[in-house]
């Protein structure tokens, strides 16, 4: 999906044509293979780094095509988002210090792109999995970048399943929601690593990619919020999947897979049966303007671009995907691991490279032809699990049950020692970045790990927004730090910036609502409020939109024990007249709707659903923050 120059398949003519070229490109592909037309004796590594743009309230910022513009850098590219960008890096031969090079020229990157940022409203660069500070409101259409590419595939997407994604993620908290857009997919960013791998081994190892994907990922997970909840360790593995997922209708039979996904087997005699197992079990969405058809090899001997092919391969996200490429007019295969999160740190992302590659590089013999020696639902079992649980996973290892910790410490780390040796990386580096993931286990910290236990902290005596703001602002402070996470320290209460963030409601509105439905007996209605301690209980209909709140000044004016006892119910002494806000409502507004109008409480609407609600309660804590310098 690189090209810009992409349209939707709306037509037969442009299927036939599509699948002409498609077919055309892996019978060259195969030839190619057939006659060992790839790179030999040479191996680069190659890096994706996805980045959030966010504000100066360490919300998401929709400046990414004027920072662009500014940049003027062929490095930087935009991504799905306005509050995304990426940055490709320059590939490097994998030999000597190319790691602490990577390192150099990643922060290189970054500080460049953090100066024109600054520059600009003052919008800071995060490395984040999923930004904590997303809303739901965030992920609208209109914020998706104006680009063909992205709109088509969005149209596409709508088109298939119908008016709305649907979510549901279940982890610690749930997630359920419909949305309108695909956008919540751009709430992955991540750090894509690319190895080259020569002809000869390319089968092994990508069936060792897969092996060992969720040990890997297990140390490495740093997605853990979405939207407020806690929700899987690594949630942009769920989050991506059930994004991009086309099999919610009929229309596309041969749809029966998730195009975000694990894979479907081993790959046993040629990479080349990943290809046609694609293109038989996933229909073309796009195409495009064809420069020339795919000629056979013993044709034509100059290296095929396999463009057909490449932008099919660019519709499906498989965690583990196997590229194609040309260069210095010569062809090469690739391992893109797409499962790497951005962050927490350049370091961290360094060592996260590191380890996968010197875990990839030093594969041992007897794991070859892995068929015989591991069911492939093991390998995708493990990786879910990982996903779900991170570091304290249990793994199902080659038929014998071991933890994560003890996996990556006593196996997976001195088998990349010796794979990063192979390849003749610098000792220092070694040393240095198996270090971070060393300590990772021992300390029992990871991204996710920081991230979870820092917002629980802060949940202890703050609303989820302003705990994810803060979290978001020390996260921030310690990448500028340059420390890896293991050397964090948890995010603090700091009075100082919550009384700059408390500006408007969603900042401070309380989320966790206690509804009653108009037909609820007053009895439940006294008990709820009872039972909870609140003072203020919003009234719905059938189709859970508020009409009314029951406030205790109302329960004070009628006699309860009758009502009981003639079965009143909620409609009947609510106050139907509702006062509401949204949540983009400045705070001092809300102080001056409440005190005109003598209540106690608002309601926050947006669009037509309830999602929160401030008492004056939540406004006097706001002014204990606000005067902690008086």
């Amino acid at each position: 999906m690189g090209s810009q120059s992409v349209k939707a398949i709306t037509s037969q003519k442009q299927r036939k044509k599509f699948i002409y070229h498609l077919l055309h490109d892996v019978k060259a592909l195969d030839e190619m293979i057939k006659e060992d037309l790839f790179e030999k004796n040479l191996q680069r590594i190659g890096f994706e780094q996805e980045l959030c743009i966010v504000n100066n309230s360490y919300r998401p910022s929709f400046n990414a095509l004027k920072i662009l513009e500014k940049l003027k850098d062929d490095h930087f590219t935009t991504e799905l988002a306005l509050f995304n960008l990426e940055i490709n890096l320059d590939p490097v031969e994998l030999k000597n210090s190319c790691f602490s090079d990577i390192e150099e020229q990643l922060n290189f990157y970054i500080d460049k792109v953090k100066k024109v940022a600054n520059e600009m409203e003052k919008n800071k660069i995060l490395l984040v999995g999923i930004l904590p500070t997303l809303k739901k409101k965030d992920l609208i259409v209109e914020n998706i970048t104006p680009f063909k590419r992205y709109t088509i595939l969005n149209e596409i997407l709508k088109n298939i399943r119908g008016d709305s994604f649907k979510l549901r993620i279940e982890g610690v908290d749930d997630l359920i929601l419909d949305h309108d857009s695909i956008l919540f997919e751009a709430c992955n960013t991540s750090f894509q690593v690319h190895l080259q791998l020569g002809l000869d081994e390319i089968v092994d190892k990508y069936n060792w990619s897969q092996a060992i994907a969720g040990p890997i990922l297990s140390v490495m997970s740093n997605s853990p919020l979405l939207l407020g909840r806690e929700l899987w360790s690594e949630t942009r593995i769920a989050l991506f999947q059930q994004s991009v997922d086309m099999r919610n209708t009929s229309y596309l039979l041969r749809e029966q897979k998730p195009r975000v996904s694990f894979g479907n087997g081993w790959v046993k005699k040629s990479i080349i049966e990943l290809f046609k197992d694609d293109i038989s079990r996933y229909t073309p969405l796009i195409t495009t303007d064809f420069d020339e058809e795919s000629i056979e090899i013993s044709e034509k001997r100059n290296p095929q671009k396999l463009s057909t092919l490449n932008l099919y391969n660019g519709t499906l996200y498989k965690w583990n995907r196997v590229c194609y490429g040309v260069t210095n007019n010569i062809p090469h295969l690739r391992i893109e691991n797409r499962y790497i999160p951005s962050g927490p740190s350049v370091k961290d992302e360094i060592a996260n490279a590191l380890f996968w590659v010197g875990v990839m590089q030093g594969m041992p013999d007897e794991y070859k032809n892995i068929w015989k020696k591991m069911p492939f639902n093991d390998a995708r079992g493990n990786f879910i699990n990982a996903a779900r649980t991170g570091i304290n996973t249990y793994f199902n290892w080659f038929g014998e049950g071991i933890s994560s910790k003890r996996l990556i410490k006593k196996v997976l780390i001195p088998m990349a020692r010796k794979g990063l040796k192979k390849s003749k990386i610098n000792p220092k580096d070694i040393k240095y970045y198996l270090k971070i993931i060393e300590k990772r286990v021992d300390k029992n910290v990871t991204g996710s790990k920081w991230m979870v236990r820092s917002k629980r902290k802060l949940r202890k005596t703050l609303s989820t927004d302003v705990a994810g703001l803060l979290l978001t602002s020390s996260m921030y402070d310690n990448q500028e730090s340059k420390k890896p996470v293991h050397e964090w320290k948890l995010a603090d209460v700091d009075l100082e910036k919550i009384s700059k963030m408390h500006d408007k409601l969603y900042k401070v509105m309380t989320t966790e609502l206690f509804v009653v439905n108009e037909n609820d007996l007053v009895e439940l209605v006294v008990k709820i409020m009872e039972w909870k301690n609140i003072h203020h209980l919003p009234v719905v209909n059938e189709h859970n939109k508020i009409i009314g709140i029951i406030t205790t000044s109302n329960l004070d004016l009628i006699d309860i024990q009758s009502a009981k006892n003639n079965l009143v119910v909620a409609k009947d002494i609510m106050v139907k007249d509702v006062i509401s806000v949204n949540s983009e409502t400045f705070i001092e507004e809300a102080k001056k709707i409440m005190a005109k109008n003598k209540i106690g409480c608002l309601p926050i609407i947006d669009g037509d659903d309830l999602i929160g609600i401030v008492t004056r309660n939540d406004l006097k804590r706001i002014d204990k923050y606000a005067n902690i310098k008086g």
